[in-house]
């Protein structure tokens, strides 16, 4: 797996990320769940990713990996969640960060995301400076923002962050056309969730899911052909290959799921003509969408 600059921060990941909200589910064991995150090490993935509300993830990350901490770029969101603390304060971002450090077994976290943090929150100026302070203590190495829209815009031009997180498929590219094509003069790293759209091309009917439901309305108002391949190749090297995204991250918790994502993304960018097909069905269909939250 190739690896790529990640923006100014002096980092490089794998043009694949391992999305590791999957690991909260109790019905994988402790022994699959070690078994797949020391599985995605060894294919050469080294972006690994989570968050603080997503359960488990965190601790089965320090529990199963942290002795192979020098091999991954550790990536995770704070914001909320930590007892005895008002969520979106700035306490409570040094706290979450401290929490972290804890439950992944790291002295620093490589990658520390303001999770979708409301954009008047982020005017009023605590919590990023929570996370500068962070930053200069030594808890994480890139102070970072996780949204879309006018949130990420902030984000983007305040100056204030080395990396973003942001919604990136072929059902949702608003980011990538309005706010992403700032981000390469910017050196900034980007990582792309939710590449796959929720896969919506598996459903019949409309999800039931908001977002997911949202991902089927578009992906059947674009209409779009599949150029000969499978739905899920297309969508993951779309994204994982649009300008301006850093690495791509998929969650699963199936180790043949994640072979799959692995070996779509090794072959490579789609070629020109069908990349810029998606981009342009996406304009032509475009009805003041804005990206998914």
């Amino acid at each position: 797996m190739n690896k790529r600059a990640f923006g100014q921060t002096g980092l490089w990941v794998s043009a694949l990320g391992f999305g590791a909200m999957h690991l909260n589910d109790e019905s994988t064991s402790e022994v699959e769940a070690g078994r797949l995150l020391n599985q995605v090490l060894d294919a050469g993935i080294n972006l690994i990713d989570t968050a603080r509300g997503y359960g488990l993830s965190e601790e089965r990350i320090g529990r199963h990996i942290a002795h192979r901490r020098s091999e991954y770029v550790l990536s995770t969101k704070v914001g909320y969640g930590i007892p005895g603390f008002a969520d979106w304060s700035y306490d409570c971002i040094v706290a979450g960060v401290q929490a972290a450090c804890q439950r992944m077994r790291t002295d620093v976290i490589d990658i520390v995301h303001l999770h979708s943090c409301p954009l008047q929150v982020l005017q009023q100026g605590d919590v990023v400076r929570a996370l500068e302070d962070c930053q200069s203590s030594g808890k994480l190495r890139v102070a970072a923002y996780a949204g879309d829209n006018d949130e990420l815009r902030w984000a983007i031009e305040s100056d204030r962050f080395g990396s973003l997180q942001t919604s990136v498929s072929l059902c949702d590219q608003s980011n990538l056309t309005q706010q992403l094509a700032q981000a390469p003069s910017r050196r900034l790293g980007v990582i792309a969730k939710r590449p796959l759209a929720g896969a919506v091309w598996r459903f019949a009917d409309r999800p039931a899911d908001h977002a997911h439901g949202l991902y089927w309305d578009r992906f059947h108002a674009m209409g779009m052909d599949p150029q000969g391949l499978d739905w899920g190749e297309l969508a993951l090297r779309f994204s994982a290959f649009a300008p301006g995204v850093t690495s791509a991250i998929v969650g699963t918790s199936k180790s043949k799921n994640f072979q799959r994502n692995l070996d779509i993304v090794n072959r490579g960018p789609l070629d020109a003509p069908t990349q810029a097909l998606i981009t342009q069905t996406f304009a032509d269909c475009n009805d003041g969408w804005n990206s998914i939250i």
